[in-house]
């Protein structure tokens, strides 16, 4: 009888562990969502009355939005680079994409600043890191900082290479390699790969989520064209085919959320929502922000912005403390209980602010840029001048107050934000100080960072 009871137990043990699937609930699941060239007011919960989220608006509403949310750098690669490094680029040296001679020489002052096009694995980046904890980890989507994201800590890769966008969403995708399923569409492709990859999991996992879209090519989504064929465009919002590409990612992510919160993956697990840099100027505004992606002011680094961890994340809160994508990577130690000595991040722990602990975080943000970047259209930009969206320099973000240095001529503009969110006041004159005292600040984290500073001059430049 006594050894019928135990084979009795035993089976029943066993079976609750298969269906379980033995998952560790001890440790939370992280998902990083960070959509490609998505601007701070390219959807609903930061104010855009013409495309439409309502899934990732829902999402938003029930963590902490970041009202001055950053990225790290204003294009692809740099700022990829700082969320998964947690450092300032001249700690990895990756400015640009692709050269960091961008624009016509003649135009070009200084000699820029050598870019580096890959990663050094050398860094301890996010999913390496978490890897050595037992974590699972996906990519999905645009990775563009190697060739091969599986070498740099991730389980599984879902259409990453180092190309930044694909030359079509529609197969053949060309230098997207992924195979083909149910979706043709890219985005609702990747998205397919990445929910077999929650269907697959059993234990705490990372999922960096990096759709290519919004990314150009602008590649609409038909059967959404006539609707917003008839929707009146709003505040420099008007682009049909690019509300379609905003609204279909929105839906996809919707599916996301549904499918961990159906296998109640959801309160156990942190969610980042963030773009890579700002909207493209040209496809999508957002005003009062000056200007776009590529450049330094505003428009080109602020973006939407979230943290989601239901019961640790008050929900409908808000934050204007300024943050960036730099401190993405210390806040995932801090929820994942992960002491890693070798690790000298740049960025700070959010919990205590995202757990109503603290109200103010103090410190200077800070971006370097000491290359060259071309403008898109001349015509039609926001930027210092029109032929580039911007020239080496460095930016400086001490609360309300913004400081641009540029290195041809030594040239300084200051803003006060919280006046002047449209940076179009330089108070660099009418603020001597203060200017003054934000620039020796500048400079010691030059020092500190030993970050390069090009002053050798161009023989082929033309004033």
């Amino acid at each position: 009888m006594r050894l019928v009871i135990t084979i009795s137990i035993v089976l029943v043990l066993l079976i609750n562990s298969c269906n379980s699937k033995t998952r560790d609930t001890t440790r939370p699941n992280i998902v990083i969502i960070n959509i490609d060239d998505m601007g701070w007011k390219d959807v609903g919960f930061m104010g855009s009355e013409y495309y439409e989220t309502p899934y990732i608006d829902s999402l938003a509403a029930s963590g902490m939005i970041f009202t001055n949310g950053y990225a790290a750098a204003a294009n692809c690669a740099p700022s990829r680079a700082c969320l998964m490094t947690g450092l300032w680029t001249p700690r990895h040296g990756v400015y640009t994409v692709g050269t960091s001679e961008r624009g016509a020489s003649k135009y070009r002052k200084l000699i820029p600043t050598a870019n580096t096009e890959t990663l050094a694995k050398k860094h301890e980046i996010i999913p390496k890191v978490l890897r050595e904890q037992g974590y699972k980890t996906c990519h999905a989507g645009k990775w563009h900082l190697s060739d091969n994201p599986l070498e740099y800590g991730f389980d599984l890769n879902i259409g990453g290479g180092h190309n930044g966008h694909p030359k079509s969403y529609y197969p053949p995708y060309e230098n997207v390699k992924i195979k083909a399923g149910k979706n043709d569409y890219l985005t609702d492709l990747i998205m397919e790969k990445t929910m077999a990859f929650i269907d697959t999991v059993s234990s705490p996992f990372f999922l960096y989520y990096a759709p290519y879209a919004v990314h150009t090519p602008i590649a609409p989504v038909e059967n959404l064209i006539d609707k917003y064929r008839q929707k009146p465009g709003s505040n420099g919002q008007n682009n049909v085919e690019y509300a379609t590409m905003v609204e279909n990612l929105d839906r996809n992510i919707g599916l996301l959320i549904a499918k961990m919160r159906n296998t109640e993956m959801l309160d156990n697990t942190l969610i980042v929502f963030t773009s890579d840099n700002g909207g493209l100027y040209g496809v999508t505004k957002q005003r009062p922000l000056r200007a776009g992606k590529g450049s330094y002011y505003e428009g080109g680094i602020r973006e939407p912005f979230f943290f989601v961890f239901e019961d640790r994340i008050m929900a409908n809160s808000e934050s204007d403390i300024p943050i960036s994508n730099l401190d993405i990577f210390p806040t995932i130690l801090k929820y994942t209980g992960i002491h890693n000595s070798r690790l000298q991040l740049d960025g700070n722990d959010l919990s205590p602010i995202l757990e109503g602990k603290v109200a103010e975080l103090n410190r200077p943000l800070y971006w370097h840029f000491p290359i060259y970047l071309q403008a898109y259209d001349t015509s039609d930009n926001e930027t210092r001048d029109s032929l580039f969206r911007t020239r080496p320099g460095s930016v400086l973000r001490n609360g309300d107050w913004k400081l641009h240095y540029y290195f041809e001529n030594n040239d300084v503009e200051l803003y006060n934000l919280a006046q002047d969110i449209g940076e179009r006041t330089n108070l660099a004159l009418e603020e001597p100080k203060r200017k003054d005292e934000m620039l020796n600040d500048l400079k010691s984290w030059w020092k500190k960072t030993k970050a390069p500073i090009p002053t050798k001059l161009n023989p082929e430049y033309r004033d």
